[in-house]
């Protein structure tokens, strides 16, 4: 799926609130430039299901292509915005995943 878009789900707990303020802050302007959108933003209620150890935030991104989203990742000069990311959370899990138009195949 080449030219598909992806979407990045993120799933993290904050703990340096002015590192991850300063992420969000300056990756807004990235994210766009990258030909990425965010699409939800969420703060954790309850587990309903599951053992996992839960998040306390949920980020989804839409990314035009994956490649949009690995040259997000990669850029040499988004160095030091990545960083505030790093410093500002814990536990991060990131996927990602791709849009399913049609379940039916997954009877076969």
């Amino acid at each position: 799926m080449a030219g598909s878009p992806v979407y990045a789900f993120n799933f993290f707990n904050v703990t340096d609130k002015n590192e991850y303020l300063t992420y969000v802050k300056n990756s807004a302007t990235e994210v766009a430039r990258h030909n990425g959108k965010v699409i939800a933003v969420a703060k954790f209620r309850e587990a309903i299901a599951g053992d996992g150890e839960p998040r306390q935030i949920f980020v989804l991104v839409e990314w035009a292509t994956n490649e949009d989203f690995e040259n997000y990742r990669n850029d040499p000069t988004l160095t030091e915005l990545h960083s505030h990311r790093l410093k500002g959370t814990s536990d991060y899990l990131w996927y990602t995943l791709d849009k399913l138009e049609n379940f039916r195949f997954l009877k076969d």
